[in-house]
């Protein structure tokens, strides 16, 4: 989007459309229902119809979200919705996603929600478009509306034919959308339930501008930021006027802490932010205390002040504990193959537009009002993708960046790329966690008592205000970060999935929120439920060890929920679980979950080699199924699911970050390795459980904790060793096998 188109607003964009609605933002108060039924998905907090969706005079047709697409997939889906209940052809859409200023405000991108808040929204909206639309034909064509038919936006009776732009006024879509409209019955959908292509895949195979790390700007110019070498370190003493006469040079930035340099070309300021860096001294003598040793993070953890909360207490009996076990999981990251960007411009009137790859448009608007004094209104947030995303990454601070220097030199947008060493130093790190569980088992080798502890900071400080931007905290006059807090349940942060979907009739969840960060952290993907889900998932191999049972039906012994039990079974048989012959040093793994206990199901069985000279896990082939509840694009949710297992099996078996006393010392991708080609699964099939008119289930984290908990299982079929401290590495491998006779 040009500079020019930087402070459109809605009524105005609408208007140079020639669009046939209004703005839902200028609805009078008074004008609003008293106690209105609630509505499905978000349009409970954005009600009414024109903010979802706008027929042009021409009959094209606009979808609004307030979702971002991060490369799952939704952008095509949301088109599907659409096209689905107005019944035209998916190309006839243009879908426009979270823009601050044209957009509902529907929140994070978070959590596995889209389909859910923003899908069902999208839905009823454009169903009740429909019949409106139907009305209006109806009336104008003397026919009921029984008696007429759709095809690709144009209404016809007989041979009278009306197109969409014919039918609607000015007002006649700002209306409020009812709590109940009629949806297109499954057995007549077109586009429902069809793997359509992705519309996002094109640009990204093809080398084109597919991100916003691609955007050039009309008059854009370019920033760096020189970081403070700890998180405690004070400017001593700066010389930077060699630096601004360097070529190129604009300007350079300098309020307390936060040290920035403008320059006309990219590799211009690169060599500036070097000589920058090079002409800082920094007091590092309040630096913080060292972090303890990888192993033992696990302890510290435990040792650590604690606010607990039991989640779950259901009797408790005093049944003797048969089996107990620890797990861990360390500092993960983000890791974004492309490393943050944003850009940022002051326009002549004092106000601002920002491009940036954030999961939250309107949370980061707020937050960058703050930062720069303004009132909200005065900032425009605009979401392009990024190349790399999982939760909170570096996307919010280095807009804030980029808005800190867009101020310095106003008229210019101003585009901010991270270095590597920013992202993998500076990102918000996914935190560490601690398990500990213990079980019983009774006469009959049923699950008799579950207890359960998890200790974990918390796993979201995604910006609510400037203090939660790291630009923010290094001013002059700094902004103090929200104090962490544990999220509720029942989606819960650390105690994600923490609550077993098994019968137990004695259980107890105690979760140990740790206020105290050492380390910046906030949401990687999945928060909490992946540790859960493979502490849980785990334990539940070994107690059906100790109850001489086989793990699937040890599950299926211990499910009532059918859809729980369907995608067992059916990942079991697809998988040849029944038939499997095991041989050396090969094995099978099988784990369970239901993301946050009320998205998606997933059941997931895979086969494993150990490579006992090096440790080498090689994960041989994958058997998924997943029930997300209705299916819109089965094809997209095969990508989540295969997604997820990969990045999953990354984290398992080699990611974690490392620190040099208080510092990160993963800066790199050598000192931060991630799953590569050769590693990745040579088959996964993933089995999709379509539920026509079933409520959409977020599928987006489903198969984080099932792949981890598989494999950990697996090794253990494969070799007899039980490994429980995350990662599986290869060292923690060939050790477990070094202290054990031949499997």
């Amino acid at each position: 989007m040009a500079p020019s188109m930087a402070r459109v607003q809605r009524r105005e964009f609408v208007a140079g459309m020639g669009a046939l609605v209004v703005s839902f933002a200028w609805l009078p108060a008074q004008a609003q229902p008293k106690k209105p039924a609630k509505l499905p998905g978000s349009l409970d907090k954005a009600p009414l119809l024109d903010g979802w969706l706008r027929i042009d005079a021409d009959s094209r047709i606009t979808v609004f979200t307030g979702k971002a697409e991060l490369g799952q997939g939704i952008r095509t889906a949301l088109i599907q919705l659409a096209a689905e209940e107005l019944q035209v052809a998916p190309e006839r859409i243009t879908l426009v996603t979270a823009d601050t200023a044209l957009t509902p405000d529907e929140g994070y991108t978070a959590g596995s929600h889209s389909m859910q808040d923003s899908g069902t929204a999208i839905r009823h909206a454009a169903a009740q478009a429909r019949a409106l639309l139907l009305a209006r034909a109806a009336e104008r064509l003397g026919a009921a509306a029984g008696e007429l038919s759709i095809a690709n936006g144009v209404v016809s009776h007989g041979t009278r034919q009306l197109a969409y732009g014919e039918l609607l006024g000015p007002e006649q879509l700002h209306v409020r959308v009812a709590p109940e409209v009629a949806l297109r019955p499954p057995d007549a959908h077109r586009f429902v339930g069809r793997a359509l292509p992705r519309v996002d895949i094109p640009s990204k195979v093809s080398g084109g501008r597919a991100y916003l790390q691609d955007m050039r700007l009309d008059g854009m110019v370019h920033g760096r930021i020189v970081r403070p070498p700890s998180a405690r370190a004070r400017l001593a003493a700066l010389d930077g006027g060699a630096v601004e006469r360097m070529p190129g040079v604009l300007k350079v930035v300098h309020d307390g802490q936060f040290l920035g340099v403008i320059a006309r070309r990219e590799w211009q300021a690169v060599q500036a932010m070097r000589a920058l860096a090079a002409a800082a001294r920094w007091d590092e003598s309040a630096g913080p205390p060292p972090l303890p040793p990888s192993q033992a993070l696990a302890a510290s953890l435990r040792a650590a002040p604690a606010q607990d909360t039991t989640i779950l207490e259901r009797g408790m009996s005093s049944a003797p504990q048969r089996l107990s076990a620890a797990y861990s999981r360390p500092y993960l990251m983000h890791a974004s193959i492309g490393p943050s960007c944003a850009i940022a411009q002051q326009l002549a009137d004092g106000s601002y537009t920002a491009w940036s790859h954030s999961q939250g448009m309107f949370p980061l608007r707020k937050a960058l009002a703050e930062l720069l004094g303004l009132p909200e209104a005065r900032l425009r947030c605009i979401h392009a993708e990024g190349s790399g995303c999982y939760g909170h990454n570096g996307a919010d601070d280095v807009a804030a960046d980029a808005a800190l220097l867009a101020r310095a030199l106003p008229g210019h947008p101003v585009r901010v790329q991270w270095m590597r060493e920013d992202e993998h130093g500076c990102e918000p790190y996914g935190p560490p966690m601690s398990v500990q569980v213990s079980g019983a088992l009774d006469a009959a080798g049923a699950l008799a008592e579950w207890d359960y502890q998890v200790w974990s900071n918390t796993h979201s400080t995604r910006p609510g205000g400037a203090g939660d931007l790291l630009a923010g905290t290094l001013l002059q006059t700094p902004f103090a970060p929200t104090p962490p807090k544990p999220l509720p349940q029942p989606e819960g942060g650390g105690d994600r999935n923490a609550i077993p979907l098994y019968t137990v009739p004695n259980a107890r969840v105690v979760h140990h929120f740790l206020p105290q960060m050492p380390v910046r952290v906030s949401a990687l993907r999945s928060l909490g439920a992946y540790m859960n889900v493979f502490a849980i998932e785990s334990f539940m191999d070994e107690l059906a060890r100790a109850a001489r049972a086989d793990p699937v039906a040890f599950r299926l012994r211990h499910l009532q929920d059918p859809r729980a039990k369907a995608v067992v079974q059916l990942a079991a048989e697809r998988f040849g679980w029944a038939a499997y012959r095991r041989s050396a040093m090969r094995g099978r793994g099988f784990a369970f979950a239901r993301y946050k206990n009320l998205a998606a199901y997933l059941a997931l069985a895979c086969e494993l080699e150990v490579r006992r000279d090096t440790g080498e896990l090689r994960l041989l082939r994958v058997v998924a199924a997943v029930d997300s509840g209705e299916a819109v694009n089965p094809d997209g949710i095969r990508n989540q699911v295969e997604g997820g297992i990969v990045q999953s099996l990354s984290w398992t078996t080699v990611e974690q970050v490392a620190f040099d006393g208080a510092r990160p010392a993963s800066l790199d991708w050598g000192g931060y390795p991630i799953l590569r080609f050769p590693n990745v699964p040579e088959h996964i099939d993933v089995h999709v459980v379509d539920r026509p008119g079933e409520p959409f289930l977020g599928t987006g984290e489903v198969a984080q904790g099932p792949t981890g908990a598989a494999v950990a299982n697996a090794l253990h079929d494969a070799c007899g060793q039980r490994l429980r401290d995350l990662p599986l590495s290869r060292s923690r491998v060939r050790a477990a096998l070094a202290t054990a006779g031949p499997a």
